[in-house]
């Protein structure tokens, strides 16, 4: 465990910020100092988030086109840049979960715009920014929060399942095609866990058998500390 790490000066940008994981990591990447900007769609909840942690909020949908370059731009603009993007946000696709053959294309459709597409975009919006950062040496790293839906066929699953499977590969092309310009991509499967969008996708599931949020988001930072050079400014102590 890194356990004398503190964030000062680290600028994270965290999509569907006000529940869940996303919720988590910005509750404990704020606590620990970082810059952290956060993104999502109910103006009432991004706000009660701001305030309780002192974070960027932005209210957008990052499965609109026309919301991704004013994310970047309020972004960049709040934090001074950005070192760690973590594409959190994930839409479900049919709710109550359906068949694939009882899945209407506009289901499939929604899944795809925000757990792949939607994250395609913020990247590629954002990347100049994580390029300049791997250039001063602050290290630059994409997140992408995938799942075992990914990997394993779950029937009933198949609109979300096929857009994480698609934007586990993306992540790995890209991991490639980024080594020249310093930034590291990861997709990462926190689990199951206790999360609004768990009890929307099996509302008779027992919390009890579930990770909880907390949880799996200090597992992500952990992941994300061992992606990123350990900076100066990073280490308790010490002067950047």
């Amino acid at each position: 465990m890194h356990t004398n790490i503190d964030f000062q000066g680290l600028r994270v940008a965290v999509t569907g910020g006000t529940s869940g994981l996303g919720l988590a990591l910005v509750r404990q990447l704020a606590v620990k100092g970082a810059r952290v900007a956060f993104v999502a769609r109910t103006a009432a909840n991004v706000e009660r988030v701001a305030d309780e942690t002192g974070a960027h909020g932005i209210v957008a949908d990052v499965g609109k086109k026309d919301d991704i370059y004013p994310i970047a731009m309020q972004v960049t603009a709040n934090l001074g840049g950005v070192d760690v993007l973590i594409n959190n946000a994930s839409s479900l696709g049919p709710v109550p979960l359906a068949l694939l053959a009882d899945t209407e294309c506009e289901a499939l459709e929604a899944a795809l715009s925000v757990n792949l597409v939607g994250a395609f975009r913020l990247t590629k919006a954002l990347f100049g920014a994580l390029a300049a950062s791997a250039r001063e040496g602050c290290g630059a790293l994409v997140i992408n929060i995938s799942s075992d839906a990914a990997v394993n066929a779950y029937s009933g699953w198949g609109a979300y399942g096929a857009s994480k499977a698609a934007l586990a590969h993306l992540t790995a092309i890209w991991d490639e095609e980024a080594k020249p310009a310093g930034i590291r991509l990861l997709a990462l499967d926190p689990g199951d866990m206790d999360t609004p969008l768990h009890a929307l996708a099996l509302p008779d599931a027992d919390p009890s058998t579930l990770k909880a949020p907390e949880h799996a988001a200090a597992e992500i930072i952990e992941k994300m500390l061992d992606a990123l050079p350990i900076r100066a400014g990073l280490v308790a102590g010490r002067q950047a």
